[in-house]
């Protein structure tokens, strides 16, 4: 029930209102998501083909890493804020649609699979920093990131030609 009444005061705040009712907010605010998201997924995706050792394969993995994760987690932070925003604006109609939930979903479980390589498969990181191709747990981790960030992509484009707003 508290549930309920934490999404209904947010979709009822001020906030949520503007988006919803002024004609140019939702699309600036929808734009600068899509721009913040596009380089949180195109930054993941180099990482990630540095651990399939697919690209950068002259640089160490972790040179390539503590290069591009700094853009990777500011960008992350305007695309969840401006997500939240838009999420606000219409939150009862987002939680209904199955594509939003799945993009949610989709995205706990990328940062399980983030939290999981860094505790566990980077452990060894400097015996294969330099290596062409990393261990077999680095590789997995990285393709099954890049499964999932796809999916989080594809649920998130699918989420305007399913709302029903109005």
């Amino acid at each position: 029930m508290w549930f309920q009444e934490l999404i209904a005061f947010f979709e009822g705040s001020g906030v949520a209102d503007s988006i919803r009712e002024n004609d140019n907010l939702f699309p600036l605010i929808e734009s600068i998501h899509v721009l913040a998201i596009s380089l949180v997924v195109g930054s993941i995706f180099a990482v990630d083909l540095r651990l399939l050792g697919l690209a950068w394969t002259t640089r160490p993995a972790s040179r390539v890493t503590n290069g591009i994760l700094p853009l990777t987690w500011c960008t992350f932070i305007v695309a969840a804020v401006s997500g939240g925003l838009l999420f606000i604006s219409n939150a009862t109609k987002y939680l209904a649609n199955g594509y939003f939930v799945g993009k949610m979903i989709v995205i706990a479980i990328a940062g399980v699979n983030m939290v999981a390589f860094h505790l566990i498969g980077a452990r060894d990181q400097p015996r294969w920093d330099n290596d062409i191709g990393p261990p077999l747990k680095a590789r997995f981790a990285g393709g099954l990131s890049i499964l999932l960030w796809l999916t989080v992509v594809t649920c998130g484009r699918w989420i305007g030609f399913t709302m029903r707003i109005g």
